[in-house]
């Protein structure tokens, strides 16, 4: 519900983002923005992460009716985070659409706007298990895997190692106790050599940063969850978090 909540307004949201977070990635300075995407500003680049668009249309195929407007409102969104940094590139990291079929089926109003963003911009997909195909009649290019500027940029974490990785998949998110409540949200979660990202997608579900398949990615002695709040990041430290 807080990504929907983000939707309705991120028309408004265009401005300097004063409620972002700073850190260093594997010796990368990164901004973590609470609208969900992580901006490097020594490369310009603007990543986000498992957009599941159509994500309705893929559960409507099913037999499954979801609300229709889980993709402009994703869409909203990224146009709103793209405005606000104006970045040379943009990649996405992977299950970029819900289902192999997602980006063919695409209605003609949702692909200009995506190739509107697009426009005077490099555009990298990064291939997810959802949609392995890559797009179709999208601009941009489709790959498994990018390297750029001393990091690496893939969907699924790595097992093998984890220095200069930016990925996304788990969708993390993490809850900490705040005004004698319990609040949950989804985050950017890094330990100074990996970060994984959270989900861009409006619909997309959370993986608590303590579940078993979080396990050997990260050093939990310097693992920060980096919180998507109402209008900044709330960073606090894995020794910290509830669960």
């Amino acid at each position: 519900m807080h990504r929907l909540g983000l939707a309705a307004r991120s028309t408004l949201m265009t401005g300097a983002a004063t409620g972002a977070e700073e850190i260093v990635v594997h010796g990368t300075v990164a901004v973590c923005d609470p609208m969900g995407g992580l901006y490097l500003p020594e490369t310009q680049m603007l990543i986000v992460s498992d957009l599941h668009l159509e994500k309705g249309a893929a559960f409507a195929r099913r037999g499954m009716m979801l609300p229709p407007y889980d993709t402009i409102a994703t869409l909203n969104i990224l146009s709103a985070i793209i405005d606000r940094y104006d970045p040379k590139v943009v990649v996405s990291l992977g299950d970029n659409f819900h289902d192999r079929k997602g980006s063919e089926h695409l209605s003609t109003e949702l692909r200009l706007m995506i190739m509107a963003m697009a426009r005077g911009r490099d555009w990298i997909w990064i291939n997810g298990n959802h949609d392995p195909d890559g797009t179709v009649d999208l601009p941009g290019t489709c790959t498994d895997e990018l390297l750029y500027g001393g990091l690496v940029f893939r969907h699924e974490p790595s097992l093998i190692s984890g220095k200069g990785e930016i990925a996304g998949h788990l969708h993390p998110s993490a809850t900490v106790r705040r005004r004698e409540k319990s609040v949950r949200r989804a985050c950017f979660a890094s330990d100074g050599n990996r970060l994984v990202m959270p989900a861009f997608g409006v619909l997309a579900g959370g993986l608590d940063l303590r579940h078993q398949a979080m396990h050997g990615l990260f050093n939990r002695e310097t693992l920060v969850a980096h919180l998507l709040g109402r209008d900044r990041i709330y960073s606090v430290r894995y020794g910290s978090l509830i669960g």
